[in-house]
């Protein structure tokens, strides 16, 4: 899989599908060559073309060589300062204020397997499924060593990549900019797409022309935030869904980051990727190092599809850990729109008494149990059970919930406090803030300073002291603000540049050692909603809450950007109240359910006020999902028609079960219109040469046609070879309703 010859300088990192070149070049320069389709072998056809550029400068050493300059070289880590003028990879500042540095080559290592990173999320593999390169570049001057670490998968069409920084001089420096990857490519044929959003409008996916100039996706909210997403994937122009070359970039990380590219003057493209420079400084003394979060390039032939595939493959099985990992997740019901704060022991058992009639497996319960929290001006910090709200404790409300055959869960937001706190009047220290300013707030809290050691041993003492007295079977874990005031009373005025950073490393260090000595114990990261929706996360919790925002229609839109990365088992996705409580919009339960059911399923309303007729309904829908649960969580994910794509009228999704025995087809539309075209939908992935049997067809409401009409176009007990669903395709009736949602469950003879 890796193959480096000492005569050429190449080396060649490849698998079944998928070939990365690199090659030293004049002893000491690391130049990228390819990366691309599987090559059987690289004899250089492509010859790195030298050339006179004018204002490209030479280093010292070929002061007489006017064609080379590493202003136009295609590089692996290209530094600050020197002769390159483009995106840097890194920048430094010596002791004496210095800010040119240059990497030389110094060797290799190649091992097999995929080495852990201390202290960071990564992805990991055993030894037979991966192999990992080690490249060891080092300053002329003795100031810097920088190790390049690439991971190639034997199952995945991705490379694994980051970048282990170490201060080898004699005097301190700091790190100005630490990028986990740089990447070169020789054109700009490229559509550019990135996830965008806000608050309940997480990762809409963006694809627009690729601009001379550097263009940046970025947070600087301490967080991966709702308002971008810590991915980026070069497009070529004609690629689509399932055809064309794209190119992925994906971080696991849960903070501020960047991912640029720059298209400059002789038309070639460099990606740059990492944590967010902005305010970024940290401080090496001599011998320490500083290892960046780790970085996943996919590369696909067979479009967007293609990509998220690789990406699926990447997060189900060398990100996620733990029982969960490949295990289906329960059904639940969270009690906060049926109660949000107004809740006791009565009303908790009413609503498991209800979810157990309907099929439900987990009852969860929400903001509220602790302090003296009544809204949400107080008592986060206070991690102690509300005793006059829940007169028999946590263990009340559980073994409630557990007599009904329910698991329980519990909602927690350790991360922040309340001024109107005991923790707070007690160590008003260690929150966030600067010194001689008044603080800020948001959601009437403050952040806890989690690069401080006693903050997180308070927090883990705290979340497992509650963990450990009540039968808890899941935990949904929030983080309602974002970062401000990043100045922590504890690190020296030289360090203060690492607090938005250390922050995030003291997260992880928190649920690694929550998670791990809990790990019975299903996991759910939330930050209203999809605010911290990256793979980074994921190492942790496998599952994250996918977006405050529960209507159904804008869900096609969150839920379609999220699976550009994430596969539907890492998404959860619940039915809600009508009208919405974000959009206040009306659609039917069917397709509130068939847009929920798309990942983790659950219900976000009060099911106690439901009609006898709704119920029944909803015992429908569970009954469904609980047969072909299998195949939405485990199964391959398609998107067929994206709700970004054209007037967004339309949206529909294809599940595979593993074993390829059974297909679930998912069609939305959101708006009937008139003089309607009628839609075919061609299926993807299934064996040409197998028959499919339609073994369930549900079709949405207001048909304009008769029910024979309906029945005809229904193909239920009919069944097709796989080449005619793929290359004919099955009709949608016509709809003369909004908001409407079909299903068609196949399943292989």
């Amino acid at each position: 899989m890796i193959q480096f010859d000492e005569k050429t300088g190449i080396f060649h990192l490849s698998n079944a599908k998928m070939s990365y070149v690199m090659q030293v070049v004049r002893g000491r320069y690391l130049m990228h060559r390819y990366w691309g389709r599987k090559l059987r072998t690289f004899r250089d056809s492509r010859p790195f073309q030298e050339i006179d550029r004018a204002f490209s400068p030479q280093p010292a050493a070929y002061e007489n060589e006017r064609t080379f300059s590493l202003d136009v070289l295609p590089q692996e880590y290209p530094s600050y300062g020197h002769v390159d003028y483009r995106i840097p990879a890194y920048e430094v500042r010596l002791q004496d204020g210095t800010t040119t540095t240059e990497l030389f080559y110094k060797g290799y290592e190649i091992v097999k397997g995929k080495p852990a990173l201390p202290g960071l999320p990564a992805s990991y593999a055993a030894e037979d499924k991966a192999e990992t390169l080690t490249i060891t570049l080092a300053d002329s001057q003795g100031k810097l060593e920088a190790e390049l670490l690439y991971t190639v998968f034997a199952g995945a069409d991705a490379i694994a990549r980051s970048v282990r920084l170490k201060n080898s001089g004699e005097e301190p420096l700091d790190l100005l900019n630490a990028a986990s990857f740089a990447l070169d490519f020789p054109d700009h044929d490229f559509e550019r797409m990135n996830l965008w959003g806000g608050h309940a409008s997480e990762r809409t996916a963006e694809r627009v022309p690729l601009m001379h100039g550097i263009e940046e996706s970025a947070s600087r909210r301490g967080a991966s935030s709702h308002q971008a997403s810590p991915f980026l994937a070069l497009v070529r122009k004609d690629a689509g869904e399932e055809s064309g070359e794209v190119y992925g970039f994906s971080l696991i990380w849960s903070g501020e980051f960047s991912l640029k590219t720059e298209v400059e003057q002789f038309g070639t493209t460099r990606v740059v990727g990492g944590i967010n420079p902005f305010e970024f400084r940290w401080h090496l003394e001599p011998g320490e190092s500083f290892q960046t979060p780790e970085a996943i390039l996919v590369y696909s032939t067979e479009g967007l599809n293609g990509m998220s595939q690789s990406f699926h493959e990447i997060v189900r099985h060398h990100i996620v850990r733990g029982k969960y990992r490949d295990a289906v997740r329960p059904i639940l019901v969270n009690n906060w729109e049926a109660t949000y704060f107004d809740f006791d022991d009565a009303k908790m058992d009413n609503l498991a008494a209800c979810a157990k009639d309907l099929g439900i497996e987990l009852m969860v319960l929400d903001d509220g149990w602790f302090g003296k929290r009544e809204d949400d001006n107080s008592s986060l910090g206070d991690w102690v059970v509300n005793m006059e709200k829940l007169k028999g404790g946590l263990q009340g409300v559980a073994e409630s919930a557990h007599k009904r055959g329910l698991k329980f869960g519990l909602w927690f937001e350790p991360e922040m406090v309340s001024v109107d706190s005991d923790l707070y009047r007690a160590h008003p220290d260690w929150v966030l803030r600067a010194p001689s300013y008044p603080v800020s707030f948001g959601r009437h809290q403050l952040v806890l300073d989690l690069s401080r050691a006693d903050v997180r041993d308070y927090l883990v003492d705290a979340v497992c002291k509650i963990l450990d007295t009540a039968p808890i079977d899941y935990v949904k874990w929030d983080f309602n603000r974002h970062l401000t005031d990043a100045f922590s009373g504890k690190l020296p005025p030289e360090r203060q540049g690492e607090v938005r950073t250390r922050f995030v490393l003291g997260l992880y260090d928190i649920l690694e050692r929550i998670t791990q000595t809990h790990p019975d114990i299903l996991f759910e990261s939330c930050s209203g909603g999809g605010g911290r929706f990256d793979a980074g996360i994921l190492y942790y919790m496998p599952q994250t809450w996918t977006s405050d925002d529960t209507d159904a229609i804008c869900r096609l839109s969150i839920q379609s950007g999220t699976s550009m990365v994430f596969p539907p088992i890492t998404m959860g996705a619940h039915v809600s109240v009508t009208p919405n409580h974000q959009v206040g919009r009306v659609t039917p339960m069917q397709t509130r359910a068939f847009a929920a059911m798309m990942g983790c399923y659950g219900y976000e309303m009060d099911i106690t006020r439901m009609s006898e007729a709704e119920k029944a309904e909803v015992r429908s829908h569970i009954a469904l999902y609980k047969k072909i649960r299998p195949t939405m969580q485990l199964g391959r994910f398609y998107r067929l028609l994206t709700p970004f794509a054209g007037k967004g009228n339309e949206t529909a999704w294809e599940f595979v079960s593993r074993d390829g025995q059974e297909v679930v087809l998912l069609y939305f539309k959101t708006l009937a219109t008139p003089a309607t075209e009628l839609r075919t939908l061609k299926l993807a992935h299934l064996d040409a040469d197998s028959e499919y049997e339609v073994a369930a067809y549900y079709p949405a409401k207001g048909l304009s046609h008769d029910g024979a009409a309906n029945k005809s176009l229904s193909l239920a007990g009919e069944s097709f070879f796989g080449d005619e669903l793929m290359y004919s395709g099955i009709e949608v009736p016509k709809i003369d309703t909004d908001f409407a949602a079909y299903m068609w469950v196949f399943h292989k003879k």
